[in-house]
């Protein structure tokens, strides 16, 4: 016989932890399956290494759109820490770098100078306003339905703004306001992030990832998880179980009906589950898969590197303090044409040379995911970000080989700025192995089902509803429908979904409840 729940959710990430929290909170009965051993997805923390305690945030590692109202109605007790520094970005080629202190404005613009960009600190700061402004305008409307483009754009109030940042591609804005290479680079980072596309992106897919990192909080500070992400995992998971909901994992999903009955294996054992609704915290291509669907498969642009260090490296920018640059963003050969011709070399089907990347140190804020005897030691960890390294390098190669040849690229790049090599400063685990994990698009497709390895689940959309888009049923209106009634979508893959946010699933409660 079929069991019948009021809301089956497929999928246990952060987005569907939230959607059971809420949904089992207001009554319903809730059952969250979840194929791998634990729950939320990319949002984890992990002993990577061998016999070395220290807790890496494995996947996604910075917070900004999680919005209060979520933490505040679950009664998350997470704590999430600012950085003092927004970024340190190495000048290739000499032993000068840009470092932007947010708490020090005389300090970053003396560091302008430095790098010969005196003339952009005027347009870095009337750019900051800028984006705060759409900031301001649109943060609050994140946990509402969703609005129309007009409605949006009367709420910023600003049609130079509004035609820069949303109707212009953002790169090309980028050169008109910013003089510098470097700083152009550094600003149009936010808008390739995941995202893969030129410096100047004519289809605006590189507005919107740029909009989504400027907005979170109304304020766009990207805040480091204290503990970890798994820290944020934990606290959704105790919301979720509090409240009523049953979360299974080692659950695998292996259809979905368009009527609400789901499909899912433990062990050898088939079990069929229905539910009232569905909810899909699984990519919407993934989605489309279990329905036996046909749909395009997503492309992502980026290789995560995390390393475990028995110190920070030395800068060959020996006025830099090691602990400030890293402490925030680090770019690397992030500079604008660096980013434009990265782009066009892997368009040719060529890893980039050098690779885009950017780290940052989250011991530095956050010192209690390591022990203390690491802490005692000095040990620092270090988790890189590279750019314009897209899914379609690895395809028909060997996954593995990819990796390697990959990783190399990201380590040849960091050292090309730093006065040593990083492998010099590596950590060796338990069994001698340096203390180095690399995540390609690949491994992100296996490991998290995330496919392509695009780490939003798909495009990126506007949050708002453009034109005749329809907004009659309560799953429309929060952006959160499928073609099916009863199958909503509650992830990353929703309209106003990526990033570790909670949004998708609060929007899927939203409209399972009628809000």
């Amino acid at each position: 016989m079929t069991e019948t729940r009021d809301v089956v959710i497929v999928g246990g990430g952060h987005n569907a932890l939230v959607a059971a929290a809420y949904l089992a909170g207001a009554g319903r009965t809730v059952t969250l399956l979840e194929r791998q051993r634990h729950l939320g997805g990319a949002a984890i923390s992990a002993e990577v290494f061998p016999g070395v305690e220290a807790r890496l945030s494995r996947y996604s590692y910075l917070v900004s759109l999680l919005p209060e109202r979520i933490r505040r109605d679950l009664r998350l007790d997470v704590e999430l820490a600012r950085r003092r520094y927004s970024s340190y970005t190495p000048l290739p080629g000499t032993d000068r770098g840009l470092l932007v202190d947010t708490a020090d404005a005389t300090a970053t613009a003396a560091s302008f100078a430095g790098v010969g960009a005196a003339s952009d600190v005027a347009a870095w700061g009337a750019f900051g306003d800028d984006t705060a402004r759409l900031a301001a305008a649109i943060w609050p409307t994140v946990t509402d339905p969703l609005l129309t483009r007009a409605e949006v754009r009367r709420a910023v109030g600003d049609d130079r703004v509004w035609a820069e940042l949303v109707e212009a591609p953002i790169g090309q804005t980028v050169e008109r306001r910013f003089a510098d290479d470097l700083v152009r680079g550094v600003v149009l980072t936010d808008a390739l992030i995941g995202t893969f596309a030129p410096a100047v992106d004519p289809s605006l897919a590189a507005n919107r990832c740029f909009l989504y990192h400027v907005i979170g909080g109304g304020t766009g500070h990207w805040d480091v998880p204290v503990g970890g992400m798994g820290a944020v995992t934990g606290a959704l998971t105790r919301a979720a179980r509090e409240a009523g909901a049953e979360l299974l994992t080692d659950a695998e999903v292996t259809s979905v009906s368009p009527d609400g009955e789901v499909v899912y294996r433990t062990g050898d054992a088939e079990h069929r589950i229905a539910g009232r609704v569905v909810l899909s915290g699984v990519a919407p291509y993934v989605l489309a898969r279990l329905l036996g669907e046909d749909a395009e498969r997503p492309e992502g642009a980026q290789v995560k590197v995390n390393l475990l260090l028995r110190r920070l490296p030395r800068l060959r920018d020996a006025s830099a303090d090691p602990s400030a640059a890293f402490a925030g963003t680090f770019h690397v050969h992030e500079g604008f044409s660096a980013l434009d011709t990265a782009h066009a070399e892997a368009t040719a089907g060529r890893i980039p040379s050098p690779v885009p990347l950017e780290s940052y140190c989250h011991s530095l804020t956050d010192p209690g995911i390591l022990s203390p005897e690491l802490r005692a030691a000095g040990a620092q960890t270090l988790t890189v970000f590279a750019l314009q390294t897209p899914d379609r390098l690895l395809e028909g190669r060997d996954p593995d080989a990819m990796r390697t040849e990959l990783q190399d690229a990201v380590l040849r790049s960091l050292d090309s700025v730093l006065a040593e090599p990083i492998e010099d400063v590596l950590l060796s685990d338990a069994e001698g192995r340096p203390c180095i994990e690399t995540a390609t698009t690949r491994d992100l497709e296996r490991g998290l089902a995330m496919p392509g390895g695009n780490i939003f689940h798909g495009p990126l959309a506007w949050p708002w509803a453009e034109g005749e888009e329809a907004l009659a049923t309560p799953a429309e209106r929060w952006g959160v429908a499928t073609v099916h009634e009863r199958i909503l979508l509650c992830g990353s893959g929703s309209r106003r979904g990526g990033a570790v946010s909670g949004l998708g699933g609060f929007h899927a409660a939203m409209a399972v409840l009628g809000a």
